[in-house]
């Protein structure tokens, strides 16, 4: 079910959700968060449809500010979405003109669940310093994303800068599966056999510069970045030994393969993550990530992010 609202007020959307809920068309019990969305009309739907998904694993309120244009009058529209158009969640889209363009704690206030967790996702353009943002401030998580930003790698920069505990970024999230297999790879050899590393990604992926952040902090060695072209991720890691490499690498697809010296190749799956599977991956907690804030206030300034393109290497 979709209902449109017109030129309204977030009291007035809370109450007809509340008669929604009572004539039983919406059920709130049983939902354990919030997820504030906070985009554009243009991207609205992108992020809604990897929530939606992602809630039937977390069943939440979503509630989607799409800011449009601060420079019109002052309007606020609204659309409500339950059953089947809102996965396992309720969701509600505030299309705000004027000063309902901004993001505001009073603007969405009265849509919130009570005593639930609060989590805050920007797609994509975030605040300066999101956990000090209208939002930001009032969540327990906050997740960004560099990887879509117009610079990626200042992008990720700023947020070293601006670091505060509760915050983390889905280009970090879409590692999961390069650490858990190299994690499982490194717990087969002695750290000291390792005298370097090698992690090639895309120029334009900020996933990259986390991963070699990841292992300067768990090795200790010298890693050393290989770009390749825009739009491909992570595609590989060697690390390199005197009894010889161990290289990962997944150039294409999503199989992997594992090469060792004087062992079979293995074949490995390691699919390329989508949005939903990263955001059911950071609704699961709703503690603060501890790796992740270490390899990005301390990791990154220890790990030479200067690439080495491929007529270098």
């Amino acid at each position: 079910m979709i209902i449109d609202v017109q030129d309204t007020t977030t009291s007035q959307i809370a109450k007809r959700m509340n008669q929604l809920r009572e004539a039983g068309g919406v059920v709130a019990l049983g939902r354990v968060l919030t997820l504030v969305i906070s985009t554009t009309p243009g991207h609205a739907e992108e992020a809604i449809l990897a929530a939606n998904l992602a809630s039937r694993e977390h069943p939440c309120r979503i509630i989607v500010l799409a800011a449009g244009d601060p420079a019109a009058p002052t309007r606020l529209d609204a659309q409500i979405r339950v059953g089947g158009d809102a996965g396992a969640s309720d969701v509600v889209i505030l299309y705000g003109a004027g000063s309902n363009a901004e993001e505001s704690e009073t603007l969405i206030g009265a849509l919130l669940l009570p005593d639930a967790p609060i989590v805050v996702w920007w797609p994509r353009e975030s605040p300066a310093v999101p956990a000090e943002s209208a939002l930001g401030s009032m969540a327990h998580r906050r997740i960004t994303d560099t990887a879509t930003a117009a610079r990626p790698r200042q992008a990720l920069m700023h947020l070293r800068q601006t670091y505060r505990a509760g915050d983390t970024d889905l280009s970090w999230t879409r590692l999961t599966g390069w650490r858990i297999q190299l994690a499982a790879i490194l717990d087969g050899l002695e750290a000291s056999e390792i005298l370097s590393v090698t992690v090639d990604g895309a120029e334009d992926s900020p996933s990259t510069m986390l991963l070699a952040a990841w292992l300067t902090r768990c090795l200790n060695v010298p890693v050393t970045m290989a770009h390749s072209k825009a739009g491909q991720g992570m595609r590989s890691v060697r690390l390199r030994r005197r009894e010889g490499d161990v290289v990962l690498s997944r150039p294409a697809g999503d199989v992997a393969s594992l090469y060792q010296q004087g062992r079979p190749v293995q074949h490995i799956s390691l699919p390329k993550r989508s949005d939903q599977d990263c955001l059911a991956e950071e609704l699961r907690r709703l503690d603060p990530d501890e790796v992740f804030g270490d390899v990005v206030v301390n990791g990154l300034p220890l790990t030479d992010l200067k690439a080495v393109l491929p007529s270098e290497r």
